[in-house]
């Protein structure tokens, strides 16, 4: 591990929503919600405003609307944010050659190699550098952690949040760390928590009094002696430039065996939702789906299934994994299940709907990225559907975006992201002078 705090992790401040907080300028500074829509919505991510009232990401969209009835919820625009997502990490690639993004709103940078930065001051220098171009070209905010690691650097950017820069001083991890929970660290989530919890460890103080003999114990040698290395403050992983990724996949665990099959397809069901999520989140899609058991003696099945064309819709990915599952014998228990997509692209067939037939239009909706007025049974419905968010013109009224929809009529507020805040029209949803449009870009040195 190095002895400058010369390694960069960016966090951009809850992106989806402070996108559409700088595309609509009637959201700005009030509460907004960026999800799934449909009855099994999730919520993608919520803008600072709404997370006064407890809405956070991942949380069932029922359960956010009843924490925060008067917010704005929206249906994600992925292009949208894929292209503001594009600005970011051109900036980061000018600072270094080795940039690793983690997602659309995130990523590592090495500023040693690129000569951006050699100690604590030019560091310092680079990282608030960095995020007065990201608000000048984008108009948006990110949050900077600069540590001698990517761990270190990864917790100072959360305790950056929201819009600020944290540099971990070398020679001060192992005093900083200490009191910290052990869900802190890399790779101890949920079910590694609760593991940890009933031995009695909580902060990363105590896994580290446990000791490394007592880790590899509770959570097997590969496990427990990463975390052990992790606890004391190190952390050798280099920052790896973009390269392609082959696969994207989430798996569980089980404490305790599953053997209700029941229970089982709801598993493989979450596990394809949170796989879907993480694939929007890398703005990929993908043709092959694979479906992974690990059974109650350790044997391990792989299945998988390849469809026409790349999707990244949850509700093909959900109905897939479940016949793969359906030539599984689960008898006697499972111990580990995972969702997983490969065969990736960077768009999605043009019929999503086709492999989805008979799903209600709500979780359409929710699956669909950039399809505008959703038409899922609107030659049968004779009628438009129109997504909560998404860009639309009139040929009297100009750019406007949906504000929402039904017993149709479409209600749309009329603004551009430079405009003072729009009024509001409402039309019949087949309206001919009302069609889609795309996303205005964003001024830059917008203040939400």
């Amino acid at each position: 591990m190095r002895n400058t705090p010369t390694i960069l992790h960016l966090d951009m401040d809850a992106f989806f929503a402070s996108a559409e907080q700088a595309s609509k300028p009637s959201l700005r500074g009030k509460a907004v919600i960026v999800g799934g829509l449909g009855p099994r919505g999730v919520v993608a991510t919520a803008s600072y405003e709404a997370r006064v009232f407890g809405v956070h990401s991942a949380m069932p969209m029922a359960q956010a609307r009843r924490l925060a009835p008067n917010a704005a919820y929206l249906v994600p625009r992925f292009g949208f944010y894929r292209a503001i997502s594009e600005q970011v990490m051109g900036l980061l690639r000018s600072l270094s050659p080795l940039v690793e993004p983690l997602s659309l709103d995130e990523a590592f940078v090495d500023l040693e190699a690129g000569g951006a930065a050699w100690d604590e001051s030019s560091a310092r220098l680079a990282g608030a550098k960095l995020r007065g171009d990201i608000r000048a070209v984008t108009g948006l905010t990110g949050s900077v952690g600069l540590a001698a690691s990517k761990m270190l650097a990864k917790i100072a950017s959360e305790q950056a949040k929201p819009d600020g820069l944290v540099v971990i001083e070398p020679g001060t991890e192992r005093a900083m760390l200490g009191p910290m929970s052990v869900r802190t660290l890399p790779g101890v989530g949920p079910a590694t928590g609760d593991h940890l919890r009933r031995a009695g460890i909580h902060t990363v103080d105590e896994l580290v009094e446990a000791g490394e003999d007592e880790l590899v114990r509770l959570l097997g040698k590969a496990h427990g002696q990463g975390l052990y290395a992790m606890g004391l403050a190190r952390d050798e992983r280099a920052v790896v430039a973009e390269r392609e990724t082959k696969s994207v996949s989430v798996e569980d665990t089980y404490d305790i065996d599953i053997h209700d099959r029941v229970r089982v397809g709801l598993e493989v069901q979450r596990l394809a939702d949170r796989c879907v999520r993480r694939l929007r989140g890398a703005g990929l899609s993908g043709r092959t789906i694979v479906l992974k058991v690990r059974r109650y003696d350790f044997s391990t099945l792989t299945r998988s299934e390849t469809l026409r064309g790349p999707t990244d819709d949850p509700a093909v990915v959900r109905e897939a994994a479940a016949r793969l599952l359906e030539g599984v014998d689960t008898t006697g228990g499972v111990r580990l299940l995972g969702v997983g997509v490969s065969g990736l692209a960077d768009f999605t067939q043009e019929d999503l709907f086709a492999q989805a037939a008979g799903e209600r239009f709500e979780e359409v909706e929710e699956a669909a990225e950039e399809v505008g007025p959703v038409r899922a049974g609107a030659e049968a419905q004779g009628e438009r559907r129109w997504a909560a968010g998404h860009d639309v013109r009139h040929a009297s009224f100009g750019h406007g975006w949906v504000q929402g929809s039904g017993l149709g009529r479409v209600t749309v507020r009329f603004e551009t992201p430079d405009s003072e805040p729009g009024r509001v029209r409402t039309f019949r949803v087949d309206d001919p002078e009302l069609v889609v449009a795309e996303p205005l870009p964003l001024v830059g040195g917008v203040r939400l």
